[in-house]
């Protein structure tokens, strides 16, 4: 009994490290947003290497986003793309850090963070690209107003 005491004990254990270190990764898996009249603002905290992460959803299905305002689009990797249902359409050539890479054009008929919505965002499927993390791009950010302050992005709508 004590052996399994201690099996159960070292589990729990094991998991909540596992919880601590995913939410050291990405502070932001479930964002708050604040409303006014006028805006939607959601603030993103930076995880240990500056990066911003952020749950989020395609289509409603939750994602992951890493924010990257160097990148022209939403890169989306292939297995991703396909376990969202996510159609290909023409292939395009793209120019990445790793140089050249084949990409397929998508729609993104709405994408969510936290209570900001976006509709009808370009996206590109990217076969070599590896990992389930989405680069959240300008085709999407610049619907957006955004600012950096104190190690937290800032997302703004302007709601209409």
């Amino acid at each position: 009994m004590l052996v399994l005491a201690w099996i159960a004990g070292l589990a729990l254990a094991a998991n909540w490290f596992a919880g601590l270190e995913e939410r050291q990764r990405n502070p932001n898996q479930q964002p708050d947003s604040v409303r006014t009249d006028s805006v939607i603002e959601v603030r993103l905290d930076s995880n240990r290497q500056g990066h911003y992460l952020v749950g989020g959803q395609i289509n409603g299905t939750d994602v992951t986003f890493l924010l990257d305002t160097g990148a022209t689009f939403v890169a989306i990797p292939a297995e991703v793309a396909d376990g969202l249902g996510l159609r290909r359409g023409r292939p395009v050539m793209v120019s990445t850090a790793n140089g050249l890479a084949e990409s397929y054009s998508t729609q993104i008929d709405s994408l969510a963070l936290g209570d900001i919505r976006l509709q009808d965002v370009a996206a590109g499927i990217v076969p070599g690209m590896t990992g389930d993390e989405i680069l959240l791009g300008m085709s999407a950010l610049r619907q957006l107003d955004f600012s950096q302050q104190g190690g937290q992005l800032i997302l703004r709508q302007n709601r209409q």
